[in-house]
């Protein structure tokens, strides 16, 4: 188990994320024994992600002062060998998104991209109907477009849906799994991508250990949604089987 792992080592994650998620997200990596820290003011993050284990952005709320930090934290990171993750959410709803994540593509250099369908999509460049930051619309190989958009960016893609694709360009594999009430409620997309932050910070094979932190994540789903009937409590059962599972408890 990579949830295990990350208990173990205790990687203090840096995330410039977005406020809508911000809390859930540091409870979850707090919950699997890795440490949390939330900041975004261009000033500090240079000096904060330099003592990070992995840096996380995420562009949910973005705006042009996150954008700069998003730019200079990513910078530092590269330059101190620590992987970063780019969650690229909602990155076709507008062109100041479209914009704001090539400017990043272009600046930083990602270990993965953790995203969905549409937002691949966007990424590649290919013909997609969006809806808001969800998923929306559309039909393209997604195998076929992950692969290139990790050939592009020398990188990890990981497309989450019913069953989560991870690509290295080459190799590729399926994770099937999983519950429906992961999409009905904030955050848990952005919660994996802090994960899969977390996992890059630990040493071993990165594919190897994002497939089996990507099954573990299905399983968090399925335990939670069998111990609840109730929407407004699954998020707390998230955290709950995150915890009892990166400790082996279930």
């Amino acid at each position: 188990m990579s949830l295990s792992k990350i208990q173990k080592t205790s990687p203090l994650v840096h995330c410039i994320t977005n406020y809508v998620v911000a809390n859930f997200t540091a409870n979850g990596l707090l919950a699997i024994g890795a440490s949390p820290v939330m900041a975004d003011e261009a000033s500090e993050v240079e000096e904060m992600v330099s003592n990070a284990s992995a840096l996380l952005l995420n562009i949910g709320t973005i705006n042009s002062r996150t954008k700069e930090a998003m730019i200079l934290a990513g910078r530092k990171a590269n330059e101190k060998e620590i992987p970063v993750v780019l969650d690229p959410v909602g990155v076709g709803a507008t062109s100041f998104r479209k914009q704001a994540v090539q400017e990043l593509l272009e600046a930083v250099k990602f270990d993965l991209i953790r995203c969905n369908a549409g937002e691949l999509a966007t990424i590649a460049g290919v013909k997609w109907q969006v809806k808001g930051v969800d998923s929306g619309e559309g039909e393209i190989d997604v195998e076929q477009v992950a692969k290139q958009v990790a050939q592009q960016y020398h990188c990890l893609v990981i497309v989450t849906g019913p069953s989560d694709l991870l690509t290295n360009g080459e190799n590729t594999v399926s994770i099937a799994g999983g519950h429906e009430l992961m999409t009905q409620v904030t955050g848990t997309g952005c919660l994996l991508s802090a994960v899969c932050s977390a996992a890059l910070a630990v040493e071993g094979d990165s594919l190897s250990t994002l497939r089996d932190v990507l099954q573990d994540y299905k399983t968090v789903a399925e335990h939670a949604a069998a111990a609840t009937n109730s929407l407004g409590s699954f998020q707390v059962e998230v955290l709950d089987a995150l915890h009892e599972i990166s400790r082996g408890e279930s």
